[in-house]
C-alpha cells in the first residue's frame, strides 16, 4: 500500500447508534476518498456482511471491527477489537450478554423519562432502534429529538441521558481487562479508543496504558480522535510510541448523529500500523 492509502478504520452504521446503513457507510466512505473503513459497531458483528459487500460495489476495503463496551473502575470504557474471528464462542457469549442487559433496561429508561415530562412511545423508540441488536441511548436521544423535546443528541445527552443525567440506568459493561483478553483469544488486534475522552482519562493515566501496551496485552491506542484536543494528543503519543504501541486515528463517524467535524477521513490511521496490524491478526488466526 503507497502512503496515500487512507484508512479510517473506527466508524458507525445503523446496526449500531450509526445512521448510515452498512451500504450507505462503504459508499459515503469511499466518496470521501478513503481506500480502507472499518465498521466497529458497539458490541455486534451483525453490519459486517453487509458492509463487506458493498466494499466490493464501491471498491473499498471494509475492515471487520467492534466497539465494546467495557468498565474500569465504574467508569465506561470503549474497546475496539480488529479481526476477531466471528464465531469465537466466548466472544460471541459476552457480546450477547451485554446486549441483552442494553434491552433490558429499556423500559426503566421510559419511565425515568416520563416521570421527567419527556415521555416517548415505545413504537417512536423503536423506529429509531429499527433492526439494530444493539440497543443504546442514541436511541433514545433520536426519539426525543423527533418528538421536539431536544434540538439534537448533545443535548439529550446534556440534559438526560449522560451518567449523572435523570434518565440514566446503569448497566452490565465487561470489565477492560477481561474485554482485552476476549479480543485477542478471538484473534483480534486489541485497541483502546480514545482513552482520554469523556469521563475515562481518570482511569487510563499514563502508567496504566504504558504498562498494557509494554506487556503486550494491548496492541494500540487511538490517539488521533476528535475527543483528544491538540495537547492531549501530544501528551499521549511519544509515551506510547516508546512503550510500542500504534497509533491509529479515526473519525468515530456516526452518520448525522454526531457533530459534523466527526466527518469520514477527519482522522485516519498510517499505513504502516494498518500493515502491521494486518500482520498481528494474520498470526492470530483473526480475520479482517
Amino acid at each position: 500500500m503507497s502512503a496515500e492509502y487512507r484508512t479510517d478504520p473506527h466508524t458507525h452504521s445503523t446496526v449500531s447508534d450509526g445512521t448510515d446503513t452498512p451500504a450507505e457507510l462503504v459508499a459515503n466512505a469511499a466518496a470521501a476518498g478513503l481506500d480502507a473503513v472499518g465498521l466497529c459497531d458497539h458490541d455486534t458483528v451483525a453490519g459486517w456482511a453487509p458492509a463487506l459487500a458493498a466494499g466490493d460495489v464501491y471498491g473499498i476495503r471494509v475492515l471487520r471491527g467492534i466497539e465494546i463496551s467495557c468498565a474500569k473502575d465504574g467508569v465506561e470504557i470503549h474497546l475496539l477489537g480488529f479481526g476477531c474471528r466471528p464465531d469465537d464462542a466466548e466472544l460471541t457469549a459476552e457480546l450477547a450478554r451485554i446486549r441483552a442487559v442494553r434491552s433490558e433496561r429499556v423500559e426503566t429508561m421510559l419511565g425515568k423519562l416520563a416521570a421527567g415530562g419527556v415521555p416517548i412511545p415505545k413504537e417512536v423508540l423503536m423506529r429509531h432502534v429499527g433492526d439494530s441488536p444493539s440497543i443504546g441511548r442514541p436511541h433514545f436521544a433520536d426519539s426525543m429529538v423527533e418528538l421536539g423535546y431536544v434540538a439534537d443528541r448533545q443535548e439529550a445527552f446534556d440534559n438526560w441521558l449522560a451518567d449523572d443525567k435523570p434518565a440514566f440506568v446503569e448497566r452490565y459493561s465487561t470489565p477492560l481487562e477481561r474485554g482485552i483478553d476476549l479480543v485477542a483469544a478471538a484473534g483480534g488486534a486489541v485497541v483502546i479508543a480514545h482513552p482520554w475522552g469523556r469521563s475515562s482519562r481518570g482511569v487510563l493515566d499514563l502508567d496504566y496504558l504504558t504498562g498494557l501496551v509494554g506487556s503486550g496485552r494491548v496492541d494500540g491506542i487511538e490517539v488521533d480522535h476528535n475527543d483528544h484536543d491538540d495537547e492531549a494528543r501530544a501528551e499521549l503519543r511519544h509515551p506510547l510510541i516508546a512503550a510500542g504501541a500504534l497509533i491509529t486515528g479515526s473519525s468515530d463517524y456516526h452518520g448525522s448523529g454526531k457533530k459534523p467535524s466527526y466527518f469520514l477521513g477527519c482522522n485516519t490511521t498510517a499505513v504502516e500500523v494498518v500493515d502491521e496490524l494486518d500482520r498481528r491478526i494474520a498470526a492470530r488466526g483473526g480475520t479482517w
